[in-house]
């Protein structure tokens, strides 16, 4: 008997032919219909170079030898496959299923290029010693071409939709392939089943519903909100791919399209929901609501990097189950970053592919759609088009700030996508507005503090983390200051405080008149307070930035819509600019009286994506294949980055956990960084050049740590001199 695993603790040995049946079996549940055939033939094929003899005594006489296993069944694969989509799918699959699915490569490529052709080559394959014993034990079959070319059906038209859809069936089938294959090795080795969180549908509808209900509905604002809401209630019954859900904040869009999705999902028998949310901050929100209506009938997976499951108290084995479950998605309602969810679906390793399979037949609603970044746009689009086509998932596009993704899905999608609008009737709109837009035009730093300072309560975003760093300064009073040049553990702290003097504010001063010099207050922010922070002030002034969050920062001013005559006022420093979106937001201001307008809104997202044309068009992964056999699955997914990959996160002591955390670090070199995160601040590479110079900032275990605390202050972040240099 040839061995695949080796308990070490037990001394079982498992088999190569029944780690390979348990694979294919596994694997070809996890896949839709028409790629069974072929994710089960190779899943039987992927480990098959483990009969080479080297590998043996590898593994039996635990010799740390380096034996390549993975390329023999992606040789075989051509063999039963022939020269197909089937198998090229095959190849690229068995061929990464440890280090990631390679470049295509050239038909030049030797032994010594790491890509599939490379490793394929006759120059590669007389290295491998005999292992053909696998045709005694594995019954790999010819699979049927035509199933899976009927998949490309509408993708003919052009080649680069071709390429783009075999590119993510491979990615599929390898998502299969690997968490089937993770999953029986855990399985003998540690002994670990496959888990899943499940929820209960019906109840949760049930218990959403109760919470609908339970609102009043006498005001005109409550009144609009109901009628929105039932728009998108009507179409439920409605079948399409995607679903448009353009609502305002303060709409209820929240558990609308929860309930939406639920009712879709029973409807449909679809599997799962996936709430798929830009940032961090609205995803905890978003999952703090759910938990409270649904209670024990769901079990929500939250996979994000800010939050660690360690910190909850919740006992040992949970904890232990939900760290599994995220290594796969094997839940039934997931909530979840962009970041997460898109390189999940555009990376090549094994760690973050294995989730993707669970993406299929599965409810996906997109929060905050808007902010699909425009370089990525047309990877993310295809995604979403391929998931709802090809795996039969649906998608909803939530926001309240909506582009024409029917057009934009058309250009840089697939054409034949069926989209549906859900709330057609938009003249309840104007019941959600909470302030007016003014344009006051130039402003200097110290005229802007001042204006600000005659408000009970004001909010000022700008642009620049260095600008709101300058401004908290010069403010005086009860001021507070947020950027990520603080830790997620002091802007949480902020963030509380804030809330907390604002409710004593106005239960105080109720009317918000006569309010003392020493009781107003000013908060001075990025743009990161524009989502997810539920903050109230009674006037917000906004530098001049994209249209989009210009809105959002609206949003932070009168929420409750009780004050009259509410402002949100839009200044700059008199300085030009050259982004495009400050541009046409300018000239926007002109042409519009009010920015908040559906009409203003359409025209802003067509200038900015007409603008970005040719940017749009070039971040795709067949920009740089000719065909199948060379598709850069690699480089592509190191250059996909759906964040600027320009800035270094630095960790900072911040209490006695994060002290610990970073002695850990510094002593052995490793660390929980999950715990770590929240104690860590963000710098440009400049900035950090800056830190190094001034040897402040010491590297361990790839993490890089401030040593001079001086330079950090708990309110308003790192700093580029030591505190003693301060004025």
């Amino acid at each position: 008997m040839k061995i695949a695993h080796k308990n070490e603790e037990t001394g079982d040995e498992q088999s190569i032919a029944v780690h390979c049946k348990n694979t294919a079996e596994t694997a070809k549940n996890f896949a839709i219909p028409q790629l069974k055939q072929l994710v089960y033939n190779m899943s039987l094929l992927h480990d098959i170079g483990k009969y080479q003899e080297s590998f043996q005594k590898k593994i039996l006489l635990n010799k740390k030898i380096r034996v390549d296993h993975s390329t023999c069944g992606a040789i075989e694969a051509g063999k039963f496959f022939g020269n197909g989509v089937a198998a090229a799918i095959a190849q690229y699959c068995i061929a990464g299923h440890h280090t990631g699915i390679p470049d295509g490569g050239t038909a030049a490529d030797t032994s010594e290029d790491k890509t599939l052709q490379g490793r394929l080559s006759e120059s590669n394959i007389k290295n491998y010693e005999d292992y053909s014993d696998y045709k005694n034990e594995l019954n790999v079959e010819s699979i049927d071409n035509d199933s899976i070319v009927s998949l490309f059906k509408d993708a003919m038209g052009k080649k680069e939709d071709m390429l783009e859809c075999f590119a993510f069936l491979t990615r599929y089938c390898f998502s299969c392939l690997t968490d089937a294959d993770s999953l029986d090795t855990a399985k003998f080795c540690t002994g670990r089943e496959d888990t899943e969180l499940k929820s209960n549908f019906e109840e949760c509808l049930k218990k959403i519903n109760d919470r609908l209900s339970s609102f009043r509905c006498v005001t005109n604002l409550q009144n609009a909100r109901s009628v929105l809401q039932q728009q998108v209630y009507d179409k439920i019954k409605t079948d399409s791919e995607i679903y448009l859900m353009n609502m305002p904040t303060g709409s209820g869009k929240t558990l609308c399209s929860m309930k939406f999705a639920l009712e879709r999902a029973l409807k449909t028998g679809k599997r799962r929901i996936i709430y798929v949310i830009p940032y961090n901050s609205i995803i905890d929100q978003t999952v703090a609501v759910f938990e409270d209506i649904f209670g024990e009938s769901a079990e929500i997976l939250r996979h994000q990097s800010s939050f660690c499951i360690d910190d909850s108290d919740r006992d040992e084995d949970y904890k232990t189950l939900i760290k599994n479950v995220t290594e796969n998605w094997n839940a039934q309602i997931i909530v979840t970053t962009s970041v997460q969810f898109f390189e999940s679906v555009y990376k090549n390793k094994r760690n973050r592919l294995r989730k993707m399979h669970n993406m299929a037949d599965s409810i996906i609603i997109f929060d905050e759609a808007h902010l699909m970044p425009v370089e990525y746009l047309q990877p993310c689009l295809r995604a979403v088009s391929f998931l709802t086509r090809l795996s039969g998932s649906e998608a909803v596009f939530l926001t309240a700030t909506m582009p024409d993704f029917e057009e934009l899905i058309c250009k840089y999608s697939l054409p034949s996508t069926k989209v549906e609008d859900l709330v057609q009737d938009k003249s309840r709109f104007s019941a959600f507005k909470k302030g007016e837009f003014i344009n006051i035009g130039g402003m200097s730093e110290e005229r802007l503090i001042a204006r600000a300072g005659e408000n009970p309560s004001a909010l000022i975003v700008v642009n620049k983390r260095a600008t709101a760093a300058e401004l908290y300064d010069m403010a005086v009073g009860k001021k507070f200051h947020l950027s990520t040049y603080m830790t997620a553990y002091d802007r949480k702290r902020t963030i509380d405080e804030i809330k907390r003097e604002l409710e004593r504010l106005y239960r105080d001063y109720p009317d918000l008149t006569d309010v003392p010099e020493d009781r107003k207050i000013i908060v001075i922010s990025t743009s990161l307070i524009e989502a997810g922070v539920d903050l109230d002030f009674h006037t917000v002034y906004r530098e001049l930035t994209g249209l989009d969050s210009i809105l959002q920062a609206g949003g932070r001013c009168n929420r409750e819509g009780k004050r009259k005559n509410a402002r949100i006022c839009i200044f700059d420093f008199g300085k030009p600019s050259k982004d495009a979106r400050v541009n046409i937001t300018k000239g926007l201001l002109e042409k519009y009286g009010d920015i908040s307008s559906n009409e203003c809104i359409s025209e802003y997202y067509k200038r900015i994506y007409n603008f970005s044309d040719e940017q749009i068009k070039r971040n795709t992964i067949a920009d740089d294949c000719s065909g199948i056999g060379n598709v850069g699955f690699c480089t592509y997914a190191e250059k996909f980055m759906m964040i600027d990959d320009n800035t270094v996160s630095v960790a900072v002591e911040c209490d006695s956990e994060s002290m610990e955390l970073i002695n850990q670090l510094r002593n052995t070199g490793y660390t929980n960084h999950r715990k770590l995160q929240k104690y860590t601040f963000s710098v440009y590479n400049y900035e950090l050049k800056k830190l190094i110079e001034q040897g402040v900032v010491t590297e361990y275990g790839g993490v890089w740590c401030l040593t001079n605390n001086d330079y950090y202050d708990s309110n308003k972040g790192i700093g580029f001199e030591a505190k003693d240099y301060y004025c």
